[in-house]
């Protein structure tokens, strides 16, 4: 069943590398409530993709995340979390205590989705577009808070290093010169 699950994704990875990333949209994906979903309900809008963990160094990146997303939100943008615990086991909670933690913690209204694996052989489709060799910024995700910015156009506009902050100027230029752009 798992090698089955592989070789589906594997395929999905391919034709959307095949397609250009326009087909970043057509992923199957889980909401954190698990239920079906893709990004389908975000095409025409930029988003910022980024691997979240509640444990890390990095974790207050979630405050700067929920006031970019507050900031852009109403101008076609949305931060989009996806939980990961390749990293130091830094996101080990369940989906449920993973959305309270947000909410509690850093009053995160953005979007979170089912925790999924970023890199290596359980890598998820969507990473595997976001990273594969087709992409425009290629390489495996190296930590928590790895940030992808992608445009209307459902392409990858710019990606940023976990320790680049989401309140950072260059993160917000960026964000800028995506929403501009036609």
């Amino acid at each position: 069943m798992k090698f089955a699950m592989l070789l589906a994704a594997l395929a999905l990875a391919q034709t959307v590398g095949a397609a250009g990333g326009a087909s970043l949209y057509e992923i199957p994906l889980k909401d954190i409530g698990g239920k079906d979903t893709s990004l389908k309900a975000w095409q025409g809008r930029v988003m910022l993709i980024v691997n979240v963990a509640s444990e890390c160094g990095l974790t207050p990146q979630y405050e700067g995340l929920e006031a970019l997303h507050r900031k852009f939100k109403d101008k076609g943008f949305a931060v989009l979390g996806f939980p990961c615990n390749q990293f130091g086991g830094q996101e080990p909670g369940s989906n449920a205590e993973i959305k309270k933690f947000c909410t509690k913690n850093y009053s995160v209204t953005f979007p979170l989705f089912d925790k999924i694996e970023v890199k290596g052989r359980g890598q998820h489709p969507l990473y595997a577009a976001l990273t594969g060799k087709g992409a425009p910024f290629p390489g495996d995700v190296t930590w928590n808070f790895g940030k992808f910015l992608v445009g209307r156009n459902g392409k990858i506009f710019k990606r940023f290093d976990p320790e680049t902050a989401p309140d950072s100027a260059e993160v917000i230029e960026a964000v800028e010169k995506a929403l501009a752009a036609k």
